[in-house]
């Protein structure tokens, strides 16, 4: 049987970044193939009436620091970022345009992004700021730009964030091995259990 797991995220999401750290070996231990999904969690939001914790204080603080909890027992570098909310729809484009054009390249971007939001603290709100990250880590961010912008990039983001809520997401990361869903990283060891692996 293939097993396969489609992993719905935005840049964003601290918890989804926990989640793109963890996910990858967790698929290549159980010998699945991880099918990445960017969506827009703006969109989402919006689609499906949620929002961010963040936006109630106390639950913001709380989530924060079991993120931080988390981050520390896998092993994960994980700062709060002071500029949050990032406004991920350039961001996320360029993931997206990525996976249609240079597929290679897209988990090498979202990498660099995800540690310049979730370890480095950066303000990615800043365009000059995600230029800098983006040359650092060995991408043209003028070409980047112009991919973002590109119309059939922007449809298939669109596209990809109307399917994640048909098929009942709400938050990120979000994750379906077959039509099961699990919504949070705190939920991988059932990911991991569903592909037929009990976890450690």
């Amino acid at each position: 049987m293939n097993k396969s797991v489609d992993f719905y995220f935005d840049v964003g999401s601290p918890a989804a970044y926990l989640a793109w750290q963890r996910l990858p070996r967790i698929c290549e231990e159980t010998g699945a193939v991880l099918v990445y999904k960017p969506m827009l969690l703006g969109g989402v939001f919006q689609a499906t009436g949620n929002q961010s914790p963040m936006s109630i204080p106390a639950k913001g603080r709380y989530l924060m620091s079991d993120l931080a909890r988390f981050a520390r027992r896998d092993g994960v570098a994980f700062r709060h970022n002071p500029f949050f909310p990032i406004n991920t729809l350039t961001l996320m484009r360029g993931v997206c345009g990525l996976q249609m054009k240079d597929a290679a390249r897209m988990v090498p971007y979202a990498d660099a992004v995800y540690r310049a939001i979730w370890r480095d603290a950066t303000d990615m709100n800043d365009a000059a700021v995600v230029a800098g990250v983006l040359g650092q880590a060995g991408f043209d961010p003028a070409a980047l730009l112009a991919l973002a912008g590109d119309p059939e990039v922007k449809e298939r983001l669109k596209a990809q964030t109307m399917e994640a809520v048909a098929r009942g997401v709400f938050g990120a990361p979000t994750f379906f091995v077959g039509e099961e869903m699990y919504w949070g990283q705190d939920r991988l060891d059932f990911v991991r259990q569903a592909l037929g692996e009990d976890p450690k």
